[in-house]
């Protein structure tokens, strides 16, 4: 393709991409009680069960530790974990699954933008406004706790790549729906094992260090445990461009497992719906 034809569809596709983003932050915005509602709605659980949990287990200590945590540290990686929960989350790989068993996938396969692509970007403009309320959100609480801009910046970056890796990871997951029609399960048992393995019901630095293999073994704790970690300062500047360079491995693994598992998949489609 010629750099002329190139700047005449958009230079690399980059004006459908930014059209997608600023529509997915219109739609966001069209309904941005639902879209607050959501967001409060999502942290009020993981934070309540962990000022619970706290409360419980350091109550007869108070000035005692906690996996290597004192009361302090377990209240403040709480309230830093509600930013990065907010980012890491998005339910676009159902969305994929729904356009795969209804047939409207067909709509998608007749414009020149691959579904997968285009409903990321999609999500991205609804991100956007969520990571700059959260980073709004992590000022704020820079006036009375010792996180950084820098760190937090940091950490909202980490999150972002951790969106990334969810998304891509999910979008493999919904190529089941070309062999499986109910194919919710599987997400949500997928949805169940991030809560879990991401830091955001519990700090994973709880986990014994024998089975921390579990965790470590997994890009999930690139959601919310480690930029949780960079944010608070526990994580220095060397383990951050490390964990960021892990994480561009796993984005560009997942990258070519979901290309290669959708044009496998896509064999099965047959458009019919049900």
């Amino acid at each position: 393709m010629s750099t002329e034809t190139m700047q005449r569809s958009g230079t690399w596709g980059l004006e459908w991409r930014i059209a997608t983003v600023r529509n997915g932050m219109k739609e966001a915005l069209a309904y941005r009680g639902e879209f607050i509602l959501e967001m409060v709605g999502s942290a009020i659980v993981p934070v309540s069960i962990q000022l619970m949990l706290w409360y419980a287990v350091m109550q007869g200590n108070p000035s005692g530790k906690f996996a290597g945590m004192s009361y302090q540290d377990l209240i403040a990686y709480t309230w830093t974990s509600l930013l990065f929960s907010q980012v890491r989350g998005g339910d676009y790989d159902f969305s994929l699954i729904e356009m795969i068993r209804t047939g409207t996938l067909s709509n998608f396969l007749l414009r020149p933008v691959g579904p997968v692509e285009f409903l990321y970007f999609k999500s991205l403009g609804e991100k956007s406004l969520t990571v700059a309320f959260c980073f709004g959100l992590g000022l704020l609480s820079c006036l009375f706790t010792e996180i950084t801009p820098l760190h937090l910046t940091m950490g909202l970056f980490l999150a972002l790549l951790g969106n990334i890796i969810g998304y891509l990871f999910g979008a493999t997951l919904a190529a089941i729906a070309f062999y499986w029609e109910n194919a919710f399960a599987a997400l949500m048992v997928k949805n169940m094992m991030v809560a879990l393995l991401c830091g955001e019901l519990i700090p994973l630095s709880v986990v014994p260090e024998k089975y921390s293999f579990v965790w470590r073994s997994t890009p999930f704790y690139l959601f919310v445990y480690g930029p949780a970690q960079v944010a608070l300062g526990k994580w220095d500047y060397l383990v951050f461009f490390r964990e960021t360079g892990i994480a561009c491995l796993w984005i560009a693994a997942l990258s070519i497992l979901l290309h290669l598992t959708w044009r496998i998949s896509i064999r099965r489609y047959q458009g019919l719906g049900g």
